[in-house]
């Protein structure tokens, strides 16, 4: 009688495997927090090097994530979010079938730098409101936002609960200031150490910078935001038409 051929994998590899079967089986769904430390020791009956080398792989795939102070976590499917209308982040959420909330960090009145001024064709030193918020989807960190208003506006906005209502929904439904265009720059950077305390990702990961100057009518700029977004959670997607040839 033949016995089973042993596993060629090593052990690191073979937990990797089972975990991440049951990852896809759904056992542990998106978003749902893994077993911990020591449920999983016992689990497998492996020591605590060989679960570390698995989940350092397992967050290498993009399967798992660590959230500090909580634990670790199934990922999300990555978003694809067209760039092809002016969209805040509850409205990008809900039609992603995302449950979008939002934590605030800041809201306070300052003097306006060169760059926050120029954005909002103000003069350097005018009193701008800058709000800091987290902005969260089916409890993940998606993206640390900073915002930037004109005194008059902003003053207004901060009286209301940021945590629950958007500000473009208020600039708009409530103060009837509409938002007609707006100016997108977008790059890739690593998370310095604030923005990635506010992620909950290590510093240096991978993430994308969005500058977006929205406009209101008579072209005036109503607000200026730096929008941090997390590389491993979402990805950018628009369509171009091609330029017709000049005529010789």
């Amino acid at each position: 009688m033949s016995s089973a051929l042993p596993n060629p994998l090593p052990l690191y590899a073979q937990v990797e495997t089972a975990l991440a079967e049951r990852i896809a089986d759904g056992t542990y769904p998106p978003g749902s927090q893994l077993p911990n430390e020591a449920s999983l020791l016992a689990s497998f009956g492996i020591s605590r090097t060989t679960l570390q080398k698995t989940v350092q792989n397992l967050i290498a795939r993009g399967l798992i994530e660590i959230r500090r102070g909580k634990g670790t976590f199934v990922t999300q499917p990555r978003l694809t979010q067209p760039l092809t209308e002016l969209s805040g982040f509850v409205e990008d959420m809900r039609a992603h079938g995302r449950k979008p909330s939002a934590r605030l960090l800041t809201k306070r009145l300052e003097i306006a730098g060169d760059t926050v001024a120029a954005k909002l064709a103000l003069e350097p030193g005018t009193p701008v409101v800058h709000i800091q918020r987290v902005r969260i989807a089916d409890g993940t960190p998606l993206s640390f936002d900073e915002t930037w208003l004109p005194k008059d506006i902003g003053e207004k906005i901060i009286e209301n609960d940021l945590e629950a209502e958007p500000i473009f929904a208020l600039l708009e439904q409530k103060y009837g200031l509409a938002l007609i265009e707006a100016e997108y720059r977008l790059e890739a950077i690593a998370a310095d150490k604030a923005v990635a305390r506010a992620l909950e990702i290590a510093t240096g990961s991978p993430i994308f910078l969005i500058e977006r100057t929205s406009y209101g009518d008579g072209n005036r700029p109503v607000d200026y935001e730096k929008l941090y977004y997390r590389g491993d959670q979402i990805q950018f997607v628009t369509r171009l038409a091609r330029r017709k040839p000049a005529h010789r």
